[in-house]
C-alpha cells in the first residue's frame, strides 16, 4: 500500500523507495543503459530508486555514513528494498593503493555492522540484497593504471576472495546475495565484455548484472500497486474522486 499523510484538498503521497548503496559502479548505474536505470524504469509508478554510490568508497566508509542516509526512528522513509554492493575497492592490493584497500576482516565485520544497523533502523535482512563485487580483468585495468601512472592495484583473484566473503556475510545473515563475480565467470567464459575497463561495467555488465538483480528485487516489491490510477480509469466528469484517494490503482 501507498503511504500518506493527511493534507489539504486530499491524501498527499509517501512513494515507497528503493535504496542503491554502493561504490562507483552503483554511481554510475543511472547512466543510459545502466542498472540503476532499468530497475528505476522498471518500478516506474511503483517506488523511487534511490541512487547512494560513491565512486572511490570502501567499506569502512560506506559504514560510516549509512547513518546519514537511512536514520533511525523514521519508519515512514524505510526502504522496501536496498541492494548493498561493495568490494571492487577494498580488495585494492595494499602495497599499490593502501587508501582504498581494507584487509578482509575488517570488510567482513564492516558488511555485518551495516546490516546490524539497517535492523535496527527498521529494515529487516529480508528488504536486503548483497552484490559481490564483479570480476577484475587485470589487462585491460592495468592499461587503465598505467594511463593514470600508477601499477596493477588489484587481481582477479584477490577480488575473488573478497567476493567469497560477501556470499558467507549473506549465508550467515540469512541475506539474498547475487555472486557476480562467479556468476560472470561461470563455465570459465570470457568475462571480459562485461567490463568498459577492467574495472567498471559495460552496458552489456549493466544488462547482466540487472537481469540477475530483477528477481532478488521483485519478489520484494511484489505487492507493491500502481500509484495512481490508469489514465482510462480516471472519472472524467469529477477526476478528484480517483485521484484523491490513497494513491492505489
Amino acid at each position: 500500500m501507498a503511504l500518506c499523510e493527511a493534507a489539504s484538498g486530499g491524501c498527499s503521497l509517501r512513494w515507497p523507495r528503493v535504496l542503491l548503496f554502493g561504490d562507483s559502479i552503483t554511481q554510475f548505474s543511472f547512466q543510459q543503459g545502466g542498472w540503476g536505470a532499468s530497475l528505476a524504469d522498471r518500478l516506474v509508478r511503483k517506488c523511487d530508486v534511490l541512487n547512494r554510490g560513491f565512486s572511490g568508497y570502501n567499506t569502512r566508509w560506506a559504514k560510516i555514513i549509512l547513518p546519514r542516509i537511512i536514520r533511525k526512528g523514521n519508519s515512514l522513509d524505510s526502504p522496501v528494498a536496498v541492494t548493498i554492493f561493495f568490494g571492487a575497492n577494498d580488495s585494492a592490493l595494499k602495497d599499490e593503493n593502501p587508501k582504498q584497500h581494507i584487509p578482509l576482516a575488517e570488510y567482513v565485520a564492516n558488511l555485518k555492522s551495516m546490516l546490524w544497523y539497517l535492523q535496527r533502523a527498521g529494515v529487516p535482512g529480508s528488504r536486503v540484497v548483497l552484490i559481490t563485487p564483479p570480476p577484475l580483468c587485470e589487462a585491460a585495468w592495468e592499461q587503465e593504471c598505467l594511463r593514470q601512472g600508477c601499477k596493477l592495484n588489484r587481481l582477479n583473484s584477490v577480488v575473488g576472495e573478497y567476493a567469497g566473503a560477501c556470499l558467507q556475510v549473506a549465508q550467515d545473515c540469512g541475506i539474498d546475495v547475487l555472486d557476480l563475480w562467479t556468476l560472470m565467470q561461470k563455465d570459465t567464459q570470457d568475462f571480459s565484455s562485461y567490463l568498459s575497463d577492467g574495472l567498471h561495467l559495460s552496458p552489456k555488465g549493466n544488462e547482466f548484472l540487472f537481469s540477475h538483480l530483477w528477481p532478488l528485487i521483485e519478489k520484494k516489491v511484489s505487492s507493491l500497486p500502481l500509484l495512481l490510477p490508469y489514465w482510462r480509469d480516471v472519472a472524467e466528469a469529477k477526476p478528484e474522486l480517483s485521484l484523491l484517494g490513497d494513491g492505489d490503482h
